[in-house]
């Protein structure tokens, strides 16, 4: 899953950086404050009215297309053993051929299995992409609001909040925002 708004530590360092650069250039005027909150994506994401839903179509899809590949799987695994059972009697050109048939179910296998993943991802795409697009929205609406000048993702791969104080995480304001816009 994507996340929602993803900042780098160079960003935080020009953010906090700034401030000092403008005071050390003599400008006369005080900066403005650098505001600073933080969301927890996973959260808003799962309590978004509409994810449930959305969760449950996709786990059964995708438990359709994990049932299928473990059939074509099973079918390519006993073809093998077949052959491996009967190679020792069958003449060359037939073990050559029993050979190139099933290279040919595995490669048939391989490209269902893409076509299943392809279809997978758009279909998470197509369930989540519109509650994405709302939590996006309201964030943004609510940073723009507030004035904050960084929102960050907590669940954020790579971790960039290892502490922050409890009193800058606006998750519950979003939560709040996407369940009165419902």
């Amino acid at each position: 899953m994507q996340r929602l708004v993803l900042v780098s530590l160079a960003a935080v360092a020009a953010l906090a950086a700034a401030p000092t650069a403008l005071l050390s250039q003599g400008t006369q005027s005080a900066p403005a404050p650098v505001k600073i909150a933080f969301i927890s994506s996973q959260e808003i994401l799962q309590r978004t009215p509409g994810y449930a839903a959305a969760e449950s179509t996709y786990r059964k899809e995708l438990q359709a297309s994990q049932t299928e590949y473990q059939k074509l799987q099973a079918q390519l695994d006993s073809a093998q053993q077949v052959f491996d059972q009967q190679s020792l009697v069958l003449s060359p050109a037939a073990r050559a051929a029993k050979v190139k048939e099933l290279q040919a179910m595995q490669t048939r296998i391989e490209q269902r299995s893409q076509e299943l993943q392809d279809r997978l991802r758009q279909r998470e795409q197509e369930l989540l992409g519109p509650l994405r697009a709302r939590i996006t929205s309201v964030i943004q609406g609510i940073r723009a609001e507030m004035n904050y000048s960084v929102i960050f993702d907590a669940d954020a791969a790579g971790g960039f909040v290892a502490a922050a104080d409890p009193a800058l995480n606006i998750t519950p304001r979003v939560l709040q925002r996407l369940a009165q816009a419902q």
